[in-house]
């Protein structure tokens, strides 16, 4: 018992310390480029967010990688954040690519990605037709199947339900 109390313990302690090692590495993401919406489709507009460059505010971004070419970053309303926009071109592949934004003051950099779709998250696609499952469906597209298949139910039904009286009856079968 004790032995098994002691390699659970040494265990959670283990995990325990482990996470305590990883949290500052996660911590420093937090100064990173906020690419809004992550997703967008060709000829939709985007918008920038940072803490990185402080108090200062002013940068410039590079969109080149999808086509948009530079914009300005400029002080937000939002205390501390760097905000810039830039519209994506109506000729842009999708695919993910890489947005990034310097500092001004301290030339810092930071990154995002953008992820370039056909289809907006907003409009969701909804299917068409019947589902290709293999077995069938109860109402297909063949109406003479359709009208087989209730007919066997009725006959299974209809003969059940004799065999069900007949035994009630007792007549023996």
């Amino acid at each position: 018992m004790r032995t098994t109390v002691r390699l659970l313990t040494g265990s959670a302690l283990a995990v325990a310390a482990a996470g305590l090692v990883c949290a500052p590495a996660h911590a420093g993401d937090a100064e990173g480029l906020d690419v809004v919406p992550s997703s967008v489709v060709p000829g939709g507009q985007v918008t920038v967010n940072t803490a990185a460059c402080g108090d200062d505010g002013a940068g410039t971004g590079d969109a080149s990688a999808v086509g948009a070419g530079a914009f300005t970053l400029a002080p937000s309303m939002h205390g501390g954040d760097t905000t810039g926009r830039f519209r994506v071109p109506p000729s842009a592949q999708p695919g993910t690519y890489e947005i990034v934004a310097t500092c001004a003051q301290s030339g810092r950099q930071v990154t995002g990605d953008l992820v370039v779709t056909l289809t907006s998250q907003r409009q969701p696609v909804h299917p068409r037709g019947s589902v290709k499952t293999g077995v069938g469906g109860a109402l297909g597209p063949d109406p003479v199947q359709t009208a087989a298949g209730v007919a066997a139910l009725a006959v299974a039904a209809a003969g059940g339900t004799w065999l069900l009286h007949r035994r009630a009856r007792g007549d023996r079968i």
